[in-house]
């Protein structure tokens, strides 16, 4: 699966799932079912209403075409800004990315504004009705975050909330309850300081940075003031590290 990198105001790197290309046509097509609902009612009560002649439509809107302009544009308005109203009331979410466990975030850290999703529902007429979205999953397909043009526009990206959060993205490790830690020392570390050892960790191993590594090594030992046996690895020495914090601390 593809990651969208966001980092966070206080400069923290979190590594979110973005959003496949067929959650995102589910949640458009949810929406797309409830906006002619809506469409489906409304004619129907006109044509209920007008079979009575209780408003006498025909009438008034052969010789007042602008009437019939001005009922249109109020009767179509929750159609027209569904997605914009939403998504700003929703955080994010339509009912249909509701439904899909998909969400349209910042990929700068900061909470999307209205600005943001004004500017992705101003683009949609280019992303998506355009030549029927073709346009938005060639975007979607060759940008580094998955964003269509009202996402790289806008800043944003769409993310999937299936487990959003799994055990890399904090500091808890997976402990046995007969789990035998082997530096005692290691809570004289912080929740603090593990959180930066464990993001700097994961990130240097992807990036197959052994330096930094062996820098995270150093720090923890200049802390806690236990050295590794020889024949251990800096990186088995930090995992374990973090194994011996969560065993200390997960029952606090």
């Amino acid at each position: 699966m593809a990651e969208i990198q966001i980092t966070t105001t206080q400069n923290v790197t979190i590594a979110f799932t973005a959003a496949e290309v067929g959650e995102r046509i589910l949640a458009y097509f949810i929406d797309l079912l409830i906006k002619i609902a809506y469409v489906s009612v409304v004619i129907a009560t006109i044509r209920a209403v007008s079979s009575t002649g209780g408003i006498g439509f025909e009438d008034n809107f052969d010789t007042d075409p602008w009437s019939v302009m001005a009922i249109i544009i109020i009767l179509g308005s929750p159609v027209i800004f569904y997605t914009i109203v939403s998504e700003s009331l929703m955080l994010g979410q339509t009912i249909g990315k509701k439904i899909a466990k998909i969400q349209v975030v910042k990929i700068d850290g900061y909470r999307a504004t209205f600005l943001d999703f004004f500017i992705r529902w101003a683009m949609r007429f280019v992303d998506i009705n355009i030549f029927s979205g073709v346009v938005a999953l060639v975007s979607i397909g060759s940008s580094k975050n998955h964003q269509r043009l009202g996402g790289m526009a806008s800043g944003t990206g769409v993310i999937t909330l299936k487990n959003k959060v799994n055990i890399s993205h904090t500091i808890l490790q997976e402990v046995a309850d007969n789990y035998k830690p082997t530096y005692l020392s290691v809570i004289k570390l912080s929740d603090n300081d593990m959180r930066i050892i464990k993001e700097n960790f994961i990130r240097a191993k992807k990036a197959d940075d052994h330096k930094t590594i062996l820098i995270l090594k150093e720090k923890i030992i200049g802390v806690i003031e236990e050295e590794p046996h020889a024949d251990v690895t800096a990186e088995n020495f930090i995992k374990c590290v973090l194994k011996d914090y969560n065993h200390f601390t997960k029952n606090m």
